[in-house]
């Protein structure tokens, strides 16, 4: 078939990127589930610098150490009058144990440095120098995401711990400690570096004589170390991810598109029967929807074949009438002058029209039927009151002399009984055995009606029938297809175009498609019909509907 009306190719039963990734439900499972990792990633990158705190614990720590370390200096370091003895105070940050990379600094009020503990104790602030092989690919990486994710998100997201340390300068900071303060800040050096700094005055008596400034600058490769102990962890989760999503995208994407193909097929009318056995099988919605669909499609075909079974016979029962007209037509040229035999061949081809004109109504009448099944919504009926109105429309009938009456009986001793149903075609159903049951009856007999009321189970049905008093349905057809409640005992007196009706009845007043209308309706209202002999002579035409 070719434009528009090709149908999907079958999916290949191994795993490949047309089939993940070819799929619109495929790439939503994969960007849902990696968006959502990506953003974890992304948070614990940026995150983990609050997480624990480590600029207020640096900060914490420094205060501490200058604390202890600025009343070792006013001690040992200070003169009477009172002043800052620059020697002692140099030979005490020599004596100092301070860590790695905390320098710690001397300044008197007036801001000059006097003593700096990486010159004094001939440390040099270098950085390692980098490996003679270049990192390797997952650590170039890991590198590049934690610096873009700090340099982006970085300036977004709250920082609690990190704002609990001022960011001022160095003269601000040095400012306050000169006037007998504490001061703490953190500020980024020339190379970038975070730097944590605490400034506190060196004290003699009351009086200001110095300034010792602690600086720390590991805090960056603290964090760097934290990032890189994360990449593992990472790695398992993407790789978590990437295989759930695989696997969902097998266990449902896949699916689907198999579905989506096979109703291409039916779209294409395809002639072979779509089997899914491996779908239905599944204990989930997807087996469920490959059961209805398969349910469906079987459904369908049967469809198509009852409309083909009903078009041949359409054509067969039109076929009748029209070879008996063509018959009388040519017979009728070769007796122009029998005038008696001429007339018996023309009330032939008016009969046959009759029935012709009859049979074109039942059948435009039995293919709206479905149509009108579907456009109709259900509706509660109080099934006592709507027959009732349906027999009323008999009434005419009782005053012509030798016609068949109706009468009605309400045998559930006046309750409300409803069910739920469509009122055009159940009232199709009563007037088709009605006018079956009158079609029956010698002049001036009575069709009776009948509600009831019983029960199957728990199920409280509505019952209704419809007797007459005429010969009966014959005894080949009862002794051998009518059981009250076997439905394939029913099969042929409630089929298409079936008639059997006894001699002397009016021809062509019947289609045979009455009682094939009300088997279908009722089959549609999840009822049932069946009839019967009544031992009375006569037929009993019985119809069950649930009740709610």
């Amino acid at each position: 078939m070719a434009g528009k009306d090709k149908t999907r190719k079958t999916p290949r039963a191994g795993l490949n990127s047309s089939v993940v990734f070819g799929s619109r439900i495929a790439r939503l499972i994969f960007a849902s589930n990696l968006a959502g990792l990506a953003i974890l990633i992304i948070g614990a990158m940026v995150l983990n610098e609050m997480r624990a705190g480590f600029v207020v614990s640096k900060k914490q720590d420094l205060v501490a150490q200058a604390q202890i370390f600025t009343s070792l200096l006013g001690d040992d370091a200070t003169t009477p009058q009172p002043a800052l003895d620059v020697d002692a105070a140099r030979q005490t940050i020599v004596r100092l144990n301070l860590p790695e990379r905390v320098r710690a600094r001397i300044y008197l009020p007036d801001g000059e440095m006097v003593g700096d503990s990486f010159y004094l104790s001939e440390r040099v602030d270098v950085d390692a120098l980098p490996p003679l092989r270049e990192p390797g690919r997952v650590a170039r990486w890991g590198r590049n995401l934690s610096e873009w994710a700090a340099h982006v998100f970085g300036p977004i997201m709250p920082r609690r711990s990190s704002d609990a340390v001022r960011t001022q300068t160095f003269e601000e900071e040095f400012d306050t400690a000169v006037e007998g303060g504490e001061a703490a800040s953190q500020r980024f050096n020339d190379r970038g570096q975070r730097i944590i700094s605490v400034s506190m005055p060196i004290q003699r008596v009351s009086a200001v004589v110095g300034v010792l400034t602690l600086e720390s600058s590991d805090i960056d490769e603290i964090i760097r170390a934290e990032r890189a102990a994360l990449l593992p962890f990472i790695g398992v989760a993407v790789l978590v991810a990437f295989i759930t999503s695989v696997l969902l995208t097998l266990g449902i994407a896949r699916p689907l598109r198999r579905l989506a193909v096979a109703a291409d097929r039916i779209r294409a009318g395809a002639s072979e029967r779509i089997n899914v056995p491996a779908l239905s099988a599944r204990k989930d919605e997807i087996g469920d929807l490959a059961t209805s669909m398969q349910g469906m499609t079987e459904a369908l075909i049967e469809r198509i074949q009852a409309n083909e079974q009903f078009a041949a016979d359409v054509a067969h029962e039109l076929k009748n009438p029209l070879t008996s007209i063509r018959s009388a037509i040519e017979t009728l040229e070769s007796v122009k002058e029998n005038p008696e035999l001429t007339e018996k061949l023309r009330g032939v081809i008016a009969q046959d029209v009759k029935r012709l004109g009859r049979l074109i109504t039942d059948i435009s009448n039995a293919s709206r039927l479905e149509a009108e099944m579907t456009r109709v919504p259900n509706e509660q009926i109080d099934i006592a009151r709507f027959v009732q109105d349906v027999v009323g429309t008999y009434e005419s009938l009782a005053l012509d002399e030798g016609a068949v009456t109706v009468s009605f009986h309400d045998a559930t001793m006046g309750g409300r009984l409803l069910v739920q149903g469509r009122e055009g075609p159940l009232g199709q159903v009563i007037r088709n055995l009605i006018d079956n049951a009158r079609s029956f009856s010698p002049p001036g007999a009575v069709v009776e009606v009948t509600l009831d009321q019983t029960n199957d189970g728990p199920q409280t049905i509505a019952r209704i029938k419809v007797e007459d008093t005429g010969p009966g349905i014959p005894p080949e057809i009862s002794n051998e297809f009518f059981e009250p409640f076997v439905s394939d005992k029913l099969e042929t007196i409630f089929s298409r175009f079936y008639t059997d009706r006894p001699k002397g009845t009016a021809f062509g007043n019947n289609s045979g498609l009455g009682l094939s209308i009300v088997k279908q309706i009722i089959a549609t209202h999840r009822g049932k019909v069946w009839a019967e002999n009544r031992d009375g002579g006569g037929a009993r035409f019985c119809v069950d509907l649930p009740a709610i």
